[in-house]
């Protein structure tokens, strides 16, 4: 046995050199099913003395291939590892993969709700799958609105619909909690409509809603302002024009002087200076009503507007469809 070993012995020197490289060599007789490892493991069944000759002998002959292995003093021919002119240095770092990162979208929601919850308001979840009660009568939208068209409104056979707006949250949340309130529900919202640059099947919608004794428009117009100041992180104004929607009253578009040209007029403000951003209104009194509360004994504002303009805005993106492309070349810029 001792014999065969150092013939062993010999044979791997010689390998070593022929081959040009040790990590064939390494695998042939150190990997999992290798001739030194077995070797190795069957010791224990040997008697003492032929187990400490032939443990020495196979040991010498595995130092000298993890010698000449972590040496880098033979090349490889191994094709896997085979570098030019160069000899394979295993202990040379790897590259590091890789890594994802958050999506556009996913980061600017983060920052709104990281703004908002600054102001004390809370970011609360609601179901996207919705009664019709609550995605439109209870926020006194009448029967005959447009809205209710099939067009508009994916209905399901379940007998539910996908929300067609993040205000449902707001009767559901008035339903089970007392004002005051300040909350704001971000999450993803459904239309029935073609795409093109500027229209989605689905988007990302923020709702805002404040409640309490005496919340005025002013209160209003101070939070959105400093919203849109953190927002863009530079001085924008903002102008309120009246407007309707069945779930406030008074109601109104909020639009921003454009960040672009800074209010000066440009294709994206179409030459006006004004961006429309949101829509907004006091809470109608027969939304408190369905919503369990007394009209008044309350006074409240809420808001909604769509992320992905938010983020079109601060980024300057002139094509609604790249959020939801898969385009790498789009999704590697944030």
């Amino acid at each position: 046995m001792k014999t065969d070993l150092n013939s062993l012995k010999n044979q791997v020197k010689e390998e070593l050199k022929k081959e040009g490289g040790s990590l064939g060599v390494y695998r042939k007789y150190l990997g999992p099913k290798g001739e030194i490892t077995q070797i190795l493991r069957s010791l224990k069944d040997l008697p003492e003395k032929e187990r400490k000759e032939k443990g020495k002998l196979a040991n010498e002959i595995k130092n000298e291939i993890e010698k000449a292995v972590e040496s880098g003093k033979y090349k490889t021919r191994d094709a896997k590892y085979k570098t030019q002119d160069a000899h394979f240095d295993i202990t040379v770092p790897g590259k590091k993969p890789s890594l994802g990162h958050l999506h556009p979208l996913t980061l600017a929601r983060r920052e709104v709700e990281e703004i908002f919850e600054s102001m004390g308001f809370s970011v609360i979840g609601g179901p996207e799958m919705e009664k019709e009660w609550y995605n439109f009568d209870a926020l006194n939208i009448p029967k005959d609105h447009p809205a209710r068209d099939q067009w508009d409104t994916f209905y399901l056979k379940n007998g539910l619909l996908l929300r067609t707006h993040t205000s449902p949250v707001q009767v559901r949340y008035m339903e089970k909690n007392n004002p005051p309130l300040r909350i704001i529900v971000p999450g993803p919202v459904f239309r029935h409509e073609a795409t093109d640059i500027s229209h989605e099947f689905e988007l990302m919608q923020v709702e805002g809603l404040m409640v309490d004794k005496t919340v005025s428009v002013a209160n209003f117009k101070a939070v959105i302002d400093e919203f849109f100041r953190r927002f863009f992180k530079k001085d924008v104004k903002t102008r309120l024009r009246q407007d309707f929607f069945p779930f406030t009253e008074p109601s109104f578009d909020v639009s921003i002087s454009c960040v672009v040209c800074g209010g000066k007029g440009c294709p994206t403000c179409k030459k006006s200076g004004w961006v429309e951003l949101a829509g907004a209104g006091m809470v109608h009194p027969n939304v408190f009503k369905n919503s369990g509360l007394i009209p008044k004994d309350w006074q409240g504002w809420a808001f909604g507007f769509g992320l992905e303009r938010l983020v079109m805005m601060k980024y300057k993106i002139n094509d609604v469809r790249l959020f939801r492309s898969g385009d790498l070349r789009f999704l590697n810029q944030f």
